[in-house]
């Protein structure tokens, strides 16, 4: 395998400490419809795109009118009642700026909408480091397909052998595997080892990488 001249980055439980609040929004969303599912199946399914969610736990299909209606509810309470309160995990910025600094291509790879990565985005002071993004918008199937990881690998033009997937869900890793690419996980995300299964790296956290940046496959 080459060296690492670049790296596909997943937002939500990586950079941000979103996850739970994803949860708590598909919660209610799936309360106002009627569709009985617990916090916990749905926090266990944080990382997949909405496209799966609401197949997985509703049976409906996304493109139906009752899943284009459930998501959309969805997005609006998650960027009325969570986004204002989401925060950047410590040492995120620095982490970003470090890679870019170690002259690293760095392209966003995540299942959410662009209209929830943006904000995001600033926060974790990506915006300031980023070249490339990709989204749900960007793959006909969302995570754990690897329809994301193939439209990320495409923008940030490298072979797959030279990039690696930095993430917190077993749904980027087997995304990122089925496409050729390696992942180093971060267990931020909610995810301990057993659920890391198959990463080549893993480690507590984004500042946990950071302190540790110069022995992690990031360095080369």
């Amino acid at each position: 395998m080459g060296s690492v001249r670049g790296v596909l980055l997943d937002m939500d439980g990586t950079l941000v400490d979103s996850n739970d609040a994803h949860a708590r929004s598909w919660e209610k969303a799936f309360s106002e419809f009627g569709v009985d599912a617990s916090y916990e199946e749905i926090r266990a399914r944080i990382g997949k795109g909405g496209d799966k969610m609401v197949g997985e736990i509703a049976g409906w299909s996304y493109e139906s009118p009752e899943g284009k209606r459930l998501s959309e509810r969805r997005q609006e309470i998650f960027l009325k009642e969570y986004l204002p309160t989401i925060q950047a995990f410590p040492k995120a910025q620095e982490l970003l700026a470090r890679m870019h600094e170690a002259g690293l291509k760095l392209v966003i790879a995540t299942s959410g909408k662009d209209v929830e990565l943006k904000p995001l985005m600033f926060r974790c002071g990506a915006d300031r480091y980023i070249e490339e993004k990709t989204t749900s918008d960007d793959a006909k199937e969302s995570k754990p397909d690897p329809d994301i990881v193939h439209a990320a690998l495409e923008r940030i033009g490298l072979p797959a052998d030279q990039v690696v997937l930095l993430g917190d869900t077993p749904f980027d890793i087997q995304a990122a595997g089925d496409a050729g690419v390696r992942t180093i996980a971060l267990k931020s995300g909610g995810w301990g080892p057993d659920g890391l299964v198959g990463a080549i790296a893993i480690y507590e956290d984004a500042a946990d990488l950071l302190a540790h940046f110069d022995e992690s496959p990031l360095a080369g």
